[in-house]
């Protein structure tokens, strides 16, 4: 279990990463996360409190559809997620084009998913309808995850612009892409060792 939490921490240490990257050049990103932000820029909020509010009737849907377990690890994925962009003030400043921060930050948000998804754990909202749908149909999680977040996006274009939305679905490409790319390491349970039938057939013998 202790094992499980921290990959789970790092997950949202990366996903944070990505998201401080697309921060400082007034980017957004997609799902909850997306939405969040570009409220925190027009409301002119901390992320962290809008992102747990905005988090809340999606923990109601993974209670119900996906079981406790995994609603109260991506409860904890969020809150420690809410921590890390806290923290954000402390880290040091970068100035990036909007083009190397949209693919740099939408790749490592990627991972940090992956990392969440492969421990049953997400950071709510869309991931949560993404594999509620993938367990359900089978559809492809990366593909559910991009269709909310481009909505996602194209409602924040009026706090950030044109420009820099288009720059910000480039960003929900590279993490929708991730996602599709390694789907099958969360998709499909662990195969459990196999006992070897030497002995017993030795001791038939």
């Amino acid at each position: 279990m202790l094992h499980k939490y921290l990959k789970i921490v790092l997950g949202c240490f990366l996903a944070s990463i990505g998201l401080y990257m697309l921060k400082s050049t007034e980017l957004v990103t997609g799902g909850t996360a997306g939405l969040s932000l570009g409220f925190s820029y027009l409301l002119s909020l901390p992320f962290g409190v809008v992102f747990f509010l905005v988090n809340i009737p999606f923990y109601i849907f993974s209670f119900v559809r996906m079981g406790w377990r995994f609603t109260v690890t991506t409860i904890a994925a969020v809150s420690i997620l809410t921590l890390f962009t806290f923290l954000h003030p402390l880290y040091p400043a970068i100035a990036l084009p909007s083009i190397i921060a949209s693919v740099a930050g939408g790749l490592i948000i990627g991972f940090g998913l992956i990392i969440l998804f492969a421990n049953q754990a997400s950071l709510g909202g869309a991931n949560i309808l993404a594999l509620f749908l993938q367990k359900r149909f089978n559809t492809n999680p990366g593909t559910v995850n991009f269709i909310f977040d481009f909505c996602v996006v194209l409602l924040s274009l009026y706090s950030v612009g044109l420009v820099k939305g288009i720059y910000s679905i480039v960003s929900i490409a590279v993490t929708s892409f991730v996602i599709s790319y390694f789907k099958e390491k969360f998709a499909k349970p662990t195969p459990k060792p196999q006992p070897n039938p030497a002995p017993a057939a030795q001791a038939a013998k």
